[in-house]
This record gives structure tokens, sequence and C-alpha cells, in this order.
């Protein structure tokens, strides 16, 4: 996530005892709390936070931030970006999905439209790619049976909870058409 310095400076006892959205921290805590967010990654609680919270992208960071400090945790040594994974199974052997990716040709009749650049790839495990805007997009490979795979891209370095919420939504839709293309291809 990234963060302004604002967030940077603040100490930890104006965090603690702003009201922020209209909640103490004492409130933002229990919430977090109640929703089960003690084993959350501070992106994971921002998100929720900018989902449910209607707070701003600043003020998720805050209180995320707040809420880990609450529970023990040290602040992030260094400014993060947004990060988002969703993952599909698919009902064909691995090699097939990793190809998907790998292949120009084949990446073009799922993801069509996009000039990306693959910078590594580990056949069968990972590919890390280069994403059109600057963000970093690396898909994991997991066998799950001799005809069965687990995909899962992760999109990273992503500037706001707004462009991770939107990013989510484009890889669900796009690997639900992966699946379809793969399943279809193999039967």
């Amino acid at each position: 996530m990234k963060r302004r310095s604002v967030q940077q400076s603040a100490s930890r006892s104006s965090v603690v005892t702003a009201k922020i959205g209209g909640r103490s921290c004492r409130d933002w805590v229990a919430l977090l709390h109640a929703a089960g967010a003690k084993m959350w990654s501070r992106t994971e609680i921002a998100l929720w936070l900018r989902r449910r919270g209607g707070l701003s992208d600043d003020k998720c960071l805050l209180v995320a931030d707040a809420y880990g400090e609450a529970c023990g945790r040290s602040r992030p040594a260094k400014d993060e970006g947004f990060c988002v994974s969703v993952s599909v199974t698919i009902a064909v052997p691995v090699a097939d999905a990793f190809a998907a990716w790998k292949d120009a040709a084949l990446r073009e009749k799922w993801l069509p439209g996009l000039p990306l650049t693959v910078r590594k790839a580990t056949p069968h495990k990972s590919i890390r790619i280069a994403w059109p805007d600057g963000t970093g997009l690396s898909v994991n490979f997991w066998p799950k049976g001799a005809l069965k795979c687990q995909v899962m891209p992760v999109h990273g370095d992503l500037p706001t909870a707004e462009s991770a919420e939107k990013i989510e939504a484009f890889w669900t839709i796009q690997l639900e058409i992966l699946r379809q293309f793969l399943e279809s291809a193999s039967a």
C-alpha cells in the first residue's frame, strides 16, 4: 500500500487517540476483531475497510496501522503498494495452464490485446510478467493431480484500494475465461 508522509510520521499516540471516519481506534479494533482480522495482512485489512468501512485509502491505511499496533505488530518498514490474488482450479494438466500463459499466441486467445512481457518463467511452477502499466504480475501453478491444476495470479504494486478492487474483478473474469478456454480445448 502506498503511504503518504503524514501516515509515516504519525506517532502511535496520535493514531490511537484520533477519531477516524467517526469511530475511535477502540471501535475500529473491536470491529476488525469481530470480522476475524487478527490474522489478515495490512493489505487485507485496508481492502476490507475500503469495501465495508467507507473510508478513503489514506484512512484505511491509518486504521490498518493502528489495528496492527493494537495487535502488537510493527509497522512495515517501507511502502508496499496494494496486492491482490485470485485463484482458479482448472481440469487440465499444469503443463497446459502454464503454456496458456507462457505462449503469446495461446495467451492472446483468452487474454487479448495486452502487450505483456514475460520476465521469468519456471516451467510448470511460475511466470513473472511485466504488466503494461508498470505493476507486477506473478502467476503461480500447482498440480492437483494428473489432470487438474490451480492457477493463481498475484498482481502487486497497485497504487490504490480502488485499483486493487478493479484488478481483482478483472482477474476473476479472466480466470473464468481461461478455465473455459482450457477445459473446452481438452474436451
